[in-house]
């Protein structure tokens, strides 16, 4: 049977197509707002505030009612209970991501559990009900989801068992969310644990890609209608720095090789980068000449929010602050995905400040 989706036109595959083409939007990015509630209260305590609904609703609407930065976002990956919030005065966050352009998503992976046979790899769950929850964020107004796979590079990992379990998940997950309207962000990333060098992030890279691109070929994926959200190609958080250019083309080397022109975009994990790195990293990828057949942007979460959570503190004397820290932020990512950004919003407090967390969960 043909899958209706990649077969032929219809109002589905048409609606994934242009969602998907508008968050790949050069110029625009996404917002990763989808921390779960223990790990926003990690964020919440680095600045001694506490983990309740009414501090964690505060923080998402100082960032999406920052006055200018929503033209600098193409979307916005929410939580289930942010899906549902309101501002203070009662306007649902959803109707507020909309004005302002801004496409909301949902983050719909269940977090992950242990690989079993595995050196301590994991595989990611929540496909049981996963059509039924995207149905129900697509009615609340979702347009698009998030699903986090992960994988580790170590003397013998990730194994072939760990890259081929999480490429077929994604696969699963991707093909559901389309089903039920919602764009798909694949999502396989390859922390940046550990001293090896850039080569070796690479080849990890091009393998993991190659397999989720089989694998999404396999379950019959629209790829028009999907998003890649990937690692750079870094050296281990242990190994010796190099320059945002050597990034770039081992990065966009290793996409060249793997991902097909069909999909539109490649929205940019941080992976524990400083702000200012992530930034530059993403401004060198796209300064480089050569090929690239989809639009390179960002989706971003900690380095996005670090330097305007440090200036926020949580009180309403800072707001103004730090929503000042958060529209440089948005702006200078903006020029990224062009290749016009200067260097000059590097001077702001935490914004060179290393986000990188060993063995990263939320």
């Amino acid at each position: 049977m043909l899958n209706t989706l990649t077969s032929a036109s219809s109002p589905v595959a048409d609606e994934l197509i242009a969602n998907a083409a508008y968050i790949g939007t050069p110029g625009k990015g996404i917002l990763a707002a989808d921390e779960s509630t223990g790990t926003i209260g990690k964020r919440l305590s680095s600045i001694n505030v506490e983990n309740v609904e009414e501090n964690r609703r505060a923080l998402r609407e100082l960032l999406f009612c920052t006055p200018g930065a929503l033209q600098y976002i193409s979307g916005v990956i929410l939580f289930e209970e942010t899906l549902y919030q309101k501002t203070a005065s009662g306007k649902p966050f959803v109707e507020v991501l909309k004005e302002g352009g801004a496409l909301p998503g949902i983050k719909v992976d269940l977090g992950t559990i242990e690989l079993a046979g595995t050196n301590g790899e994991t595989t990611t769950q929540g496909h049981d009900d996963l059509g039924k929850r995207c149905k129900k964020y697509y009615d609340a107004g979702a347009r698009f989801a998030k699903w986090r796979a992960v994988l580790k590079i170590g003397p013998n990992e990730p194994s072939q068992l760990s890259i081929d379990a999480n490429a077929n998940g994604l696969a699963r997950y991707a093909i559901i969310c389309q089903e039920n309207g919602l764009v798909p962000i694949v999502e396989p990333e390859i922390l940046s644990d550990g001293s090896h060098d850039i080569a070796k992030c690479a080849d990890i890279t091009e393998r993991v890609l190659a397999a989720c691109y089989k694998a999404l070929n396999d379950q019959h994926v629209l790829l028009e209608g999907t998003l890649l959200k990937p690692n750079m190609v870094t050296p281990g958080a242990d190994s010796a720095k190099v320059k945002p250019e050597v990034i770039a083309e081992h990065t966009v080397r290793a996409l060249q090789r793997t991902v097909p022109p069909a999909v539109p975009a490649i929205v940019f994990l941080s992976g524990g980068q400083s702000e200012e790195e992530a930034t530059c990293n993403l401004n060198a990828m796209n300064k480089l000449n050569g090929k690239k057949p989809w639009s390179l942007t960002f989706s971003f979460g900690r380095a996005l929010q670090q330097s305007t959570l440090k200036a926020w503190a949580g009180k309403t004397e800072n707001i103004e602050n730090a929503r000042a820290a958060f529209l440089a932020r948005c702006k200078a990512n903006s020029e990224a995905t062009l290749g016009t950004y200067k260097g000059d919003a590097a001077g702001g407090a935490g914004v060179s400040e290393s986000l990188h967390v060993k063995d990263y969960k939320y």
